[in-house]
């Protein structure tokens, strides 16, 4: 049309087709790329005339934003940084991307979203940091969490070249330590290991003591398939894309979990399928907590990983054999465990006592 250029009505040869009001636009490309406004039964002309306008202006807006980006790549907006950046590169290298999104949804982007990378200061994410404690009722750890996030976006666009510098690199966070310690002690094994072994729905029971036999993540159980077992050798292979740490390991597989293995019947390539589809559960939560309440003990899944942990270090194991088994990447994890280590060197020098 003369006076709005662009604007045009498609017309398609069917008798369900109604004609569409689309405007053509040019992308940073210089190709043409098409954005469609709605119907003829939506939209009069004066109205296809009034959105194409509003649509060339936000256009023109977004190309003269783009080119300042490019000229001072700082000028980028966090929100833009985070969709088109830092998103695509945490969905390839971070399992927990989701919650990287859920956070920055809900907390950060209601405060930073329209602010330039640039313009991100140290003062500004303290207060934040300090009002997501006093005003929003989030646990220190949990506030922690928005502050590191923002520290990684920062991080990478200074690798990206995007800004110059991280400001808020060493920034002080509250660290309390909110870590949960729960085992079971012998007691409580066996009134659990008493239910794992005659409650009525086996392949939630399998499942969980093989977690207790192998010291596995829940995910990475769920996931095992016969291919990854050689029962010759006595190992369970998990695969990196299933692995925390993102590379692959093998766990060795005691007496107690071959025993598992052997009550497992193979209708699947999976070791616990669900017997309704046959596929890997998504979820054992509610089982578990049925099963939990039946034992009298109350733990959650996790805590069986750490349980399993504790038996080794308590058994004298070194800590290193321990980071092994449990696939930690990093020694530090493991060394929460050095507690226990301690207390079975203690008991080892009681044992040599002769003066009481």
């Amino acid at each position: 049309m003369a006076d709005t250029p662009g604007l045009f009505v498609e017309c398609r040869a069917s008798k369900t087709a109604v004609p569409t009001w689309y405007l053509r636009l040019k992308n940073e490309n210089g190709t043409n790329c098409y954005r469609k406004l709605g119907t003829i039964d939506d939209l009069t002309l004066v109205q296809a005339k009034k959105r194409a306008a509003q649509i060339k202006a936000e256009h023109l807006l977004m190309q003269k934003e783009e080119e300042v980006i490019k000229q001072n790549p700082g000028q980028m907006t966090l929100d833009k940084f985070f969709h088109e950046h830092y998103m695509p590169h945490a969905k390839q290298h971070k399992r927990s991307f989701n919650r990287d999104e859920s956070l920055y949804r809900v907390h950060i982007a209601p405060v930073f979203k329209d602010l330039p990378l640039q313009s991100i200061s140290r003062r500004e994410v303290q207060k934040f940091h300090n009002d997501l404690r006093e005003k929003k009722g989030l646990s220190p750890a949990s506030a922690d969490h928005g502050v590191r996030l923002m520290c990684q976006f920062l991080n990478l666009a200074l690798k990206w070249e995007f800004v110059e510098k991280n400001v808020l690199r060493s920034i002080e966070l509250f660290k309390v330590d909110n870590q949960v310690e729960n085992y079971l002690d012998e007691e409580q094994l066996g009134r659990l290991l008493h239910v794992l072994k005659t409650d009525h729905n086996r392949p939630i029971c399998h499942i969980l003591m093989f977690l207790l036999s192998t010291g596995a993540r829940l995910n990475e159980a769920l996931a095992a398939t016969w291919d990854n077992v050689n029962e010759e050798t006595r190992t369970w292979k998990v695969d990196a894309k299933r692995s925390k740490s993102k590379k692959p390991r093998f766990i060795p597989l005691n007496d107690s979990a071959m025993w598992v293995l052997g009550e497992l019947e193979r209708k699947s390539e999976y070791l616990f399928p669900s017997p309704v589809t046959y596929k890997p559960y998504t979820a054992i939560t509610w089982q578990w907590y049925r099963i939990r309440e039946l034992a009298g003990v109350n733990l959650r899944i996790h805590d069986l990983r750490h349980t399993f942990a504790s038996f080794l270090v308590s058994n004298g194991r070194s800590l290193f054999e321990v980071q092994q088994i449990l696939g930690h990447s990093d020694p530090k994890v493991t060394m929460w465990y050095a507690h226990l280590s301690s207390k079975a060197l203690q008991e080892a020098a009681n044992a040599g006592s002769m003066i009481v």
